[in-house]
């Protein structure tokens, strides 16, 4: 619907016009001697009725006529006419409000007498206060209003466009926009009027920049309103544009909308590049035509500045428009030594704003810059302001802003806004650095309490992937391990403690060494895990403090599991932790079923181990939940489920290295970088050669020494360690008579031959040997002395059946020339 146009037709008539005003005509004695229709329409006398009558009897009041004569009289010396709102009496009794202007008429140069017309009061105080308005918006509205005839020439302007165009009002008829107002912006504003003309909807309120051609120098903000005028008929007169200086208020405006973009678009990640990049993107184009970020070397490095420095400075971030510009400053990564004197080195010593406007030379302010830039960017830029970046009383490095592109200066408003970007950018930056400086801390804490290396086992090949989390969520506390046991079989480990930070990578240290710790005592999965539980909670009440804002949560979730290469036995148990994958030797992948078990650290509740044996070559795949949730935060991303599937699948497949399958694990599961630590620990399956393992089963008499001292001699001649004869026989013969004399049931004697010479004696009883010294008095208690003194190591484990007390011995080094083998 379009907009109402304005006419002429529209407001009041002047009420004193010939047509419609009364007029009457008084002598100098007072008396009525001229009488028009319109009077008697108005006052509804006669002519006959109100001529020689006494002017007197038409007032309200005739006390009146005294003081309406006198101001007349007043109004005559002054050389003005006189105006003014008189109460008269209508013929009916009512009294009549009129409005009367009165002029003295001079006749046969002697008499003189008055010319009186009148309009009642309302219309003519009506028409009074259009007419002072009309007059108030050329004389003194401080809005510009500009009329302008239908070809867009101006007919006449007020005064507060004569201030714009710096010109007098009444030599602005016949201009056009172009005249006052450089080309840019007067093709904006005669597109404008052209549109309202046409189309009659008038413009409400159009905010559009405007450089005037006196003053080049000077953008201003103007808000345009315009309307079509036509007359009665509906022929098109022109248009009309009110135009209002908003400049201040745009500003202030843009300034505040400028800072709250700042607050979102500032400090997004906990990196120090990225942050500053950021600054730069709020500062251009909206405050410089080009930024440039430099920090302290320190600071880029993620370290703490001295409070003296003053450089060398770091290029962190660059920007410009053009882009091509930025060309001209040092590259990103450039590192710059600061000159004294400069403006830089000014500003990091005064740690205040430094604005330079148009200098003799403005090559100084590049004397951080290349030469190129000195001839090129020094020659237009007009306007230089650095600012420094402060925060916690440190100086972090410097905001350097140019002005070239744009006509305007640097202001005291814009020093302002470059403050409020700096300081929060700086802020972020320290923020940054700090956890920069903890997140570096914290990795080299990780990365010194894991394996770097996964040494050999005879039992398994193993092959392992860790990957940290991204750095906004911090260092984790996953862990895994591969951890040799007695009788070589080997303990494979994954656990995750829960958070994130230093306290989550120091707890998993605290960890794994008890696991090791209680690898080495050989107990069961389901015991292990019960001795981590218990220490959890000692670590939960030691880190217990005086409130729970700062509680720290400590918790974790472990997979143990133990396997034997001898008896292809797998005894596993998990804490909360996800279940295994386990891959047959024909290609078969699942998850393998297990007692689920509670997370460490809740307490008093039991562990079961879950026991099963292995085909040689079945792949085993231990892993923290990192891997199989790593892409849930991502919308359109696969459940849980689904990305175990895709686990099993990457698992399969022809035979490869480990490495290579960890890599395809990588592949299939982490298409990014994952939010939450990830380790993945696969392991595949060995046995031991039945020509490297003898066992046999004695019976508990007196002859289970002797007999086991024949059997050990034919079985080492057999693998031709003859040299070894007189020591392991010593030791079997102690080891079988401890278990005649302390122990019960059948007796168990197993060699096995690797890198070591393994002596295993396991009998049914569940006492536990102790080594003692015995006095020279004693007739035994030697035994386990001799044995710990004639061999590397040897230890104890439990099992559901008894124990086994086991020895280890280093074989003797190999001629050249003879084989280790028979």
């Amino acid at each position: 619907m379009d907009t109402p146009v304005t006419t002429f037709s529209e407001g009041p008539e002047d009420p004193f016009a010939v047509r419609r005003s009364a007029s009457a005509v008084v002598d100098e004695r007072g008396t009525v001697v001229g009488w028009s229709e319109r009077a008697e329409a108005l006052l509804g006398y006669a002519p006959a009725e109100a001529l020689g009558r006494p002017a007197a009897s038409f007032l309200a009041d005739p006390d009146d006529l005294a003081v309406v004569m006198d101001a007349i009289a007043g109004s005559v010396r002054d050389g003005e006419g006189w105006f003014g709102v008189v109460p008269v009496r209508h013929r009916d009794g009512r009294q009549v409000e009129v409005g009367c202007r009165a002029r003295p008429i001079v006749r046969d140069g002697a008499h003189r007498e008055w010319f009186l017309v009148g309009a009642p009061a309302e219309e003519v105080i009506q028409w009074e206060t259009d007419r002072s308005v009309l007059d108030g918006l050329f004389s003194r509205s401080p809005i510009g209003l500009s009329v302008h005839a239908p070809d867009l020439t101006i007919l006449r302007v007020n005064r507060a466009i004569a201030q714009f165009s710096q010109l007098p009002v009444e030599e602005h008829r016949g201009l056009r926009t172009s005249d006052f107002v450089i080309q840019r912006d007067t093709d904006t504003v005669e597109r404008q009027l052209r549109e309202v003309l046409e189309t009659g909807r008038s413009s409400v309120f159009t905010e559009q920049p405007c450089v005037l051609r006196h003053d080049p120098g000077r953008e201003l903000v103007v808000s345009v309103s315009a309307f079509r005028m036509q007359d009665p008929s509906g022929r098109i007169l022109g248009v009309t544009q009110t135009v209002e200086d908003v400049t201040d208020r745009y500003r202030a405006r843009r300034r505040l909308a400028l800072i709250n973009e700042a607050g979102a678009r500032i400090g997004t990640t906990l990196d120090v590049t990225e942050t500053a990049r950021e600054l730069a993107r709020t500062a251009v184009p909206d405050l410089a035509d080009r930024v440039a970020v430099d920090l302290l070397e320190p600071v880029h490095r993620g370290e703490e500045p001295r409070q003296d420095m003053v450089g060398p400075l770091c290029r962190t971030a660059v920007l410009s428009v053009p882009p091509g510009a930025a060309e001209l400053l040092h590259p990103v990564g450039r590192v710059m030594d600061v000159p004294p004197g400069t403006v830089q080195a000014r500003c990091l010593a005064e740690r205040k704003p430094i604005l330079d406007v148009r200098p003799e030379s403005p090559a100084e302010w590049l004397s951080t810059e290349p030469e190129r830039a000195r001839r090129e960017l020094g020659a237009a830029t007009h306007s230089l302001l650095v600012v420094p970046l402060v925060a916690r009383g440190l100086v972090l490095g410097l905001l350097t802003l140019w002005r070239s592109e744009r006509a305007e200066e640097f202001e005291d408003d814009d020093i302002r806004l470059a403050e409020e970007f700096a300081s929060r950018a700086a802020v972020c930056i320290d923020n940054a650095r700090r956890y920069t400086q903890q997140h570096q801390a914290a990795l080299a804490l990780q990365r010194s309490l894991l394996p770097h290396t996964v040494p050999r086992q005879p039992a398994v090949d193993a092959a392992h992937l860790y990957l940290p989390a991204d750095s906004a969520a911090g260092v984790g506390g996953d862990w895994f391990d591969v951890i040799p046991l007695s009788g070589l079989r080997v303990a494979l480990v994954v656990g995750d403690v829960v958070g994130h930070g230093i306290h989550a990578a120091a707890t998993m240290g605290r960890l794994r060494t008890a696991v090791h710790t209680l690898a080495n005592l050989d107990l069961t999965p389901d015991e292990v895990l019960s001795h981590l539980d218990d220490l959890v909670d000692r670590l939960a009440a030691e880190q217990e403090p005086a409130d729970d804002l700062s509680r720290q949560v400590v918790g974790a979730t472990c997979l143990y599991a133990v396997y034997d290469p001898v008896s292809r036995h797998c005894a596993l148990a998990r804490a909360g932790h996800p279940p295994p994958a386990m891959v047959t030797p024909d290609g078969r992948a699942r998850l393998l079923d297990l007692p689920p078990g509670p997370p460490l650290g809740l307490g008093g509740l039991p562990y079961e181990s879950a026991e099963l044996h292995l085909d040689e070559g079945t792949l085993l795949a231990l892993y923290t939940d990192g891997l199989v949730q790593a892409g849930e935060r991502h919308a359109g991303e696969r459940d849980v489920d689904e990305r175990v599937a895709d686990l099993c699948a990457a698992l399969t497949g022809p035979p490869r290295p480990l490495a290579e399958t960890c890599e395809a694990v990588r592949d299939a599961l982490l298409h990014d970088h994952p939010t939450d630590d990830v380790a993945l620990l696969v392991a595949r399956t060995r046995v031991l050669a039945p020509d490297t393992v003898a066992t046999w089963e004695l019976v508990a008499e007196a002859t289970a020494a002797a007999q086991a001292r024949t059997l050990t001699a034919e079985q080492l001649t057999a693998w031709g360690l003859e040299e070894m004869l007189f020591t392991t026989e010593l030791i079997v013969s102690e080891l079988i008579t401890n278990a005649f004399r302390y122990g019960g049931g059948p007796i168990t004697l197993r060699l096995i031959r690797d890198r070591h010479l393994i002596c295993e004696v396991s009998d049914t009883s569940s006492t536990s040997p102790h080594l003692r010294r015995a006095r020279s008095t004693d007739e035994g208690g030697r035994g386990l002395f001799l044995v710990a003194q004639l061999t590397e190591r040897w230890g104890t484990r439990y099992t559901r059946d008894g124990k086994t007390i086991w020895t280890e011995q280093a074989l003797p080094a190999v001629t050249p020339g003879r084989s280790p083998h028979p």
